[in-house]
């Protein structure tokens, strides 16, 4: 079963429908017995619900990838 650190590392995937079967199914047994993440995947579900709603705005380029340098750098 996974952790509750490692269902917060995958929860993106999880709603992207990107998760192996295994590891969906793992997810959602996790999800099932701890109430503690069922309320994260729902608050997670309800901001990508009122992000839709949102405007896009335009991130100037040198901005955008300072972000995308940071975020390559914390992914390894």
């Amino acid at each position: 079963m996974l952790t509750c650190r490692e269902l917060t590392e995958l929860v993106t995937d999880y709603l992207e429908d990107r998760l192996s079967f295994m590891d969906r199914l793992r997810f959602r047994m996790h999800v099932g017995m701890c109430r503690h993440c069922r309320a994260y995947l729902d608050q997670m579900k309800q901001t990508i619900r009122a992000l839709v709603h949102l405007p896009a705005e335009e991130i100037p380029s040198d901005i955008r990838d300072e972000l995308l340098q940071r975020f390559r750098k914390w992914k390894q």
